[in-house]
């Protein structure tokens, strides 16, 4: 298990090839990432302890979610319980994974709530500002400062489950290894990150917007099944990336971009 250093233009494949994977088994991939959402809902929705069940169990679920990927991938066929299947295999580390991200997130809005002067707190709420008080607001500062914040924890995050998952790496080693792989790549997940900002937000919008024009029933219309394309896309593309970079634990390493390539080729 080695991170491999992977040029800037892979960060652009990895979203067409989560595209590419979702057109392969789209119920499976499909219902696997709304599976995983609607679970974390759902024992988040658990009075007291919930969000924190929730969010301890969150990395096994992510790996339900990559093995669903996995199985695509190889062209197995595997049932509705392959949702489930991370919580087979080295669970104490995805729990302690999902545990230390909490810990980290709660640390990290601890930290910007000391920044903040209480705008961040009223759009959390779902409240609307008053004109007045956004002008005079510093809530781009103290999203600045959440967003930076933020970024390490989630780089620690990124490959963790997976490598406690299928490599059976402990939990902090996981999380090392996950921020070590995200700096060296940060190339590639600059773009990767662009990608997801058009091809999740920006392109949807313009597509609604546009539509919405035409019909605003047909604008509405739109808006349901875009995001039963989007969220499986985007969740596949996890899984590419963490192929990318790792390889799979079957032995099969990281593909390169030459050998990438070659299979664009048809060679």
């Amino acid at each position: 298990m080695q991170a491999q250093q992977l040029p800037m233009a892979r960060g652009w494949a990895w979203l067409r090839e989560g595209l590419q994977l979702w057109r392969r088994n789209p119920a499976l991939i499909t219902f696997a990432t709304f599976g995983y959402l609607l679970s974390i809902v759902v024992i988040s929705l658990v009075p007291l302890l919930g969000q924190l069940v929730a969010s301890l169990l969150m990395p096994a679920l992510s790996v339900g979610v990559l093995n669903a990927c996995r199985a695509t991938d190889a062209g197995r066929k595997v049932g509705p319980d392959v949702l489930f299947s991370g919580f087979k295999t080295n669970l104490p580390a995805l729990i302690a994974i999902g545990g230390l991200y909490l810990a980290a997130t709660l640390v990290v809005l601890l930290l910007v709530s000391l920044v903040d002067d209480g705008s961040l707190a009223v759009v959390m709420r779902g409240d609307e500002i008053e004109p007045q008080i956004g002008g005079d607001s510093a809530l781009g500062f103290t999203l600045m400062v959440g967003l930076l914040l933020s970024t390490p924890v989630m780089m620690a995050y990124w490959f963790a489950p997976a490598l406690a998952g299928w490599w059976k790496v402990p939990a902090p080693k996981a999380m090392f290894f996950s921020f070590y792989a995200c700096l060296r790549n940060w190339r590639p997940f600059l773009a990767y990150a662009i990608g997801l900002a058009i091809f999740g937000a920006i392109l949807p919008g313009i597509l609604i917007g546009v539509l919405g024009l035409l019909s605003p029933t047909l604008g509405s219309l739109a808006s349901l099944p875009i995001p039963l394309i989007i969220l499986p896309v985007i969740f596949a593309s996890f899984y590419t990336t963490t192929r990318d970079v790792f390889g799979l634990p079957d032995g099969q390493p990281p593909r390169t971009p030459e050998a990438a390539a070659d299979e664009r080729d048809g060679g």
